[in-house]
């Protein structure tokens, strides 16, 4: 299986912190947010089963997203990209990204995806310096 995470930074907060954080992060590089999803709550609700906290943001990149699907409109089945929020402890988060990359290795949409891998790298080098201070 190929390597799916384009990388992770664990932030020193708690999860409405980090959420907001990461919010911020990727607003920063001209993404939004269009879909959260609470698996541990959704699992704790469907299945009773306790998890740590995880919280699966969408975000999109507008301009990213109808590049890619002019090149093909197939490529709304890898659309938003999702960001994850791990509580790993107390007022500990660890945020980890999707590699565009890894869902789009080839073909015509591999220039798309290599441009969003750049701007999602510097989410992570912003999160990492803010989470450094």
């Amino acid at each position: 299986m190929a390597q799916l995470s384009l990388g992770s930074v664990k932030l020193t907060m708690a999860l409405p912190d980090a959420r907001e954080a990461v919010r911020e992060a990727l607003g920063a590089q001209g993404f939004g947010v269009l879909s959260e999803i609470d698996m541990s709550g959704t699992l704790k609700a469907k299945l009773g089963v306790e998890r740590p906290p995880l919280v699966i943001l969408g975000a999109c990149n507008p301009a990213i997203a109808d590049r890619a699907l002019q090149l093909d409109p197939d490529a709304g089945l890898v659309l938003p990209c999702n960001v994850a929020l791990s509580g790993t402890a107390p007022d500990e988060v660890t945020v980890t990204i999707t590699d565009p990359r890894a869902l789009l290795p080839s073909g015509s949409l591999a220039e798309v995806a290599e441009e969003a891998t750049g701007l999602l790298r510097a989410v992570l080098q912003g999160l990492a310096a803010r989470s450094s201070t």
